[in-house]
This record gives C-alpha cells, sequence and structure tokens, in this order.
C-alpha cells in the first residue's frame, strides 16, 4: 500500500483535559470508518459532506456507547488535505480520546506522523511548501504580528511572488532554448542584452526585497538587543532608567556604580527591544569592576545595536576614542549625553572621530532627546523604508534565496561577457531549481521531512 493509500489518524487537540477533543482521521476509509463506529441521534441514509451530525460513538462488536458526539464527514478534494476526511468532536477528556483513537485504529487506520495531515495536503497541491510552513507558524505564533505574518502567507502572497520571478526566469530560458536551437536560422530573437534590465528588475531586485522583508521582520517578530555601553559616569544608568521609564538602575555621581549587567524589556512602536545597561568600560585592578567590564564587553558582542555614550559637558578623551575604535564594527548609535551642560566638545571633532555615525543630543536628567532616540533606533534596525512587511520568508527561505541571487549575478555576468547561451541556460535552471525549493517544486524528500516532522501530532 503506497504512502497516500493510508488512512491516518490522531487526537488534533493539545493534551490534558478539555471541553472539546477532537480525532481527525484522513484517507480513504474515513468514511467507512465513521459508519461503522457512528451513530447519529436521528437514522440518515448517509453522511453528506460538510454537515455536523449529532450522535454517538459506539463499540462496533458490542454497540457499547463511548461517547455522546459530533461528526463532520468532508469529501475529498475539498478538505484540508484534499483526502476524505473524519473529524469527530468528542468531550475532551483523554481517555474518551483514547478509546475513539484506538476503534480508528482497529479499523484500519495507522497512527499519524507529525504534521503528516499537513503534508498531505501540500502532497495533494492544497498547500505550496510556503504555505505549510505557514501552517506551522501560526500554530507557534506568540504575537499579534507573527499571527499576521503567518496568515499572510497561509494565503498564498510568498508562494505567488516566487511565482512571479520564475516566470520571468522560465519566459528567458525558453529564448535561450530558441538560441541554441536555431543558431543559424532566420528566427528574429531579442539580443540576450536586452534581457539584462528585465533580470535586474523582474528577478534580483524582488529577492533582494524579500530579502529585507525577513531582516526587517526578523527585528519586528524577535527583537532586538541594544547595549548601552561608554566610560564610567557618562550617564549610561540614566538613560536606561528613562528609556524604561522607571528606575531600574542607580544612579549616583560615583564613577563605576553599575559593576553588572542590568536589562530590561521596552517597546518602541510595538517592537521589543531589550536593552542592557553595562558596566564603565575602563581599565581596572579591582577585582568585580574588572568581571562587569569584562560582561560588558560579551554583550557588547550579541548586541544588535550598540548605543556609545558621551558625556558632551567634558572634552573627548583616549578612553571614549579607545572605546570606538574597539567596538566600530558594530552598528552604533552615538549618544551626546547631558546636553543640558555647557557643551566641551566641537560638532566638527564629533564629525572628524566618529565619522558618519548616527548622533542624538539627550539629557537623560531631564529626560530630553529620548524620544528622537528612540525614533533612531526603530528606524535604524528597519532601514529608511520602515514599512511593516505583509509577509515575511522564513530563516529557510532566506538561505534559499541568498543561493538564488549568487546564480543571478552568475548569469547577469556571463550575459555581460558575451557567454554561449548554453551556458547561461543551464545557469537560469539552476536558479529555477534553488526558488523552486521554496514552494516545494524541487524539495528533497529530507528537507521536507524535516520540516514535516516539527509539527505536532494531528496537524
Amino acid at each position: 500500500m503506497s504512502y497516500l493509500e493510508d488512512t491516518i489518524a490522531a487526537i488534533a487537540t493539545p493534551p490534558g483535559i478539555g471541553g472539546i477533543g477532537i480525532i481527525r482521521i484522513s484517507g480513504p476509509l474515513a468514511e467507512e470508518i465513521a459508519r461503522r463506529i457512528f451513530r447519529p441521534k436521528k437514522p440518515i441514509s448517509h453522511l453528506k459532506s460538510h454537515h455536523f451530525y449529532y450522535g454517538h460513538i459506539i463499540h462496533p462488536e458490542n454497540e457499547e456507547i463511548i461517547d455522546e458526539v459530533m461528526v463532520v464527514l468532508m469529501y475529498a478534494p475539498h478538505s484540508y488535505t484534499g483526502e476524505d476526511v473524519l473529524e469527530i468532536h468528542c468531550h475532551g477528556s483523554p481517555l474518551v480520546l483514547k478509546q475513539v483513537l484506538e476503534l480508528s485504529l482497529k479499523l484500519g487506520a495507522r497512527l499519524a506522523e507529525p504534521g503528516e495531515f499537513t503534508k498531505r495536503a501540500f502532497l495533494h497541491g492544497r498547500l505550496d511548501l510556503s504555505q505549510a510552513e505557514a501552517v506551522l507558524n501560526i500554530i507557534q505564533a506568540r504575537t499579534e504580528r507573527e499571527l499576521q505574518f503567518a496568515t499572510r502567507q497561509l494565503q498564498g502572497y510568498l508562494g505567488q511572488e516566487i511565482k512571479r520571478i520564475t516566470d520571468c526566469l522560465r519566459e528567458f530560458k525558453a529564448h535561450l532554448e530558441v538560441a541554441i536551437d536555431f543558431p543559424e536560422e532566420e528566427v528574429e530573437i531579442a539580443p540576450l542584452d536586452a534581457w539584462l534590465p528585465r533580470i535586474e528588475n523582474q528577478v534580483l531586485k524582488p529577492i533582494k526585497r524579500l530579502l529585507q522583508a525577513y531582516s526587517r521582520a526578523r527585528v519586528l517578530r524577535e527583537g532586538a538587543m541594544i547595549a548601552i555601553v561608554g566610560k564610567p559616569n557618562v550617564g549610561k544608568s540614566s538613560l536606561l532608567n528613562c528609556l524604561l521609564k522607571e528606575d531600574k538602575a542607580i544612579v549616583t555621581s560615583i564613577p563605576g556604580t553599575t559593576r553588572d549587567i542590568i536589562e530590561d524589556v521596552l517597546n518602541i512602536n510595538g517592537m521589543p527591544i531589550r536593552v542592557a545597561d553595562t558596566a564603565g568600560l575602563h581599565k581596572t585592578k579591582h577585582a568585580i569592576e574588572a568581571i562587569g567590564v569584562e560582561r560588558a564587553w560579551e554583550k557588547i558582542a550579541e548586541a544588535d545595536i550598540v548605543l556609545l555614550v558621551i558625556d558632551v559637558s567634558r572634552p573627548l578623551d583616549k578612553e571614549d576614542k579607545e572605546i570606538y575604535e574597539k567596538i566600530k564594527e558594530k552598528d552604533i548609535i552615538l549618544v551626546l549625553n547631558k546636553s543640558d551642560l555647557t557643551p566641551k566638545i566641537d560638532e566638527k571633532v564629533l564629525n572628524k572621530e566618529f565619522k558618519d555615525l548616527p548622533m542624538v543630543h539627550t539629557s537623560a536628567l531631564y529626560g530630553q532627546g529620548i524620544e528622537k532616540l528612540e525614533q533612531t533606533i526603530y528606524h535604524h534596525l528597519l532601514g529608511k523604508d520602515v514599512s511593516i512587511p505583509s509577509f515575511i520568508p522564513t530563516l529557510r527561505h532566506k538561505q534559499v534565496l541568498e543561493r538564488a541571487i549568487e546564480v543571478i549575478n552568475r548569469i547577469k555576468e556571463a550575459m555581460v561577457d558575451g557567454l554561449p547561451a548554453v551556458f547561461i541556460s543551464v545557469e537560469v535552471k539552476e536558479a529555477l531549481d534553488i526558488l523552486g525549493e521554496i514552494v516545494g517544486e524541487t524539495t528533497s524528500e529530507d528537507i521536507l521531512e524535516y520540516i514535516f516532522s516539527q509539527f505536532c501530532i494531528g496537524k
């Protein structure tokens, strides 16, 4: 019996006691199992598709009533899996659900594997692979925004975008095949370099937009990590308190008050951001301070953005410059704190030392410039285009898209160098195969098994 000829069954609701529990059965035996274990309250000749019926589940051998239920039978292809699907809505007793499931297994069904119902929906063409992954994302969504992204992906928006890209590549491949098959015939075809703008605008740019959407949405979905750094007594703890709008960190005029990481979460325009106040970065022989400084460097390594705090009421000194030199490879926002005091640093000096870093003037003591700093952080994390994408690729999609870009760039180079059409055609086929992995057209069995193994049994 082949894989899709099996009838599968599983409990579709979470473990534990609840008001309702659902047994889901999919496959050619679904209707027969319903006939053998379900007794409707009112006699009927057959179960109509997509109609709920009230009655009892009985043991087929002794007709003992097991539970009072509602059942619905959905005939293929108009079901979640594309097969005949039976759902039995029982009382949410684990014992009842176990007995009903065991009856189904005795009557010819087998226990479903994790994600097998959704895998069957994919194999029957009800969902492409990106939509199947969206089902898992909906189940695992922790925030409203995650749920919104997953729902849009389930509607097929990512698959539609990939189709537009691959349609262009297929048309280009057909054009190349004509050039290959009729090299000396009088067949009028456009020169290859005429395709360069289309490859750029209809293939490369859309892929890059999808990758940008991943980067923006990852931050929106998962949040970001920000480390507040600087030498001692520049106002890092006061800045943390201003951002959090509470006295989280102890603030004194004594340098080195903060000796450990103080961390909390703030919300900027719906974006969760972990912000950490670190110990002042300086050389010290004090054992406890040294540990604090070491932990500060560890937090800096983790951070998506570093807020480098400079006290503008004091001249820029060697310590400020040394800290910048050690972190200059990070994404930095320069925070010019204590701007309520007379400045001792010339703007030209700042521009020279810190080049093109975004700068925000603040006074943590009086809460000035904090709103501007929040907006700078938000725009810095999302880029110039801060619009929220309607759908996002997953990490798997991102890796596929990055591979596709490498091939598309090789195609462009080959066209510019005037390489033969047969060579370019091979590269175009590789690009199509790579992009096909997103929607499941060319995905290996190993990848499919990995994706669906992440689902729970019953989905």
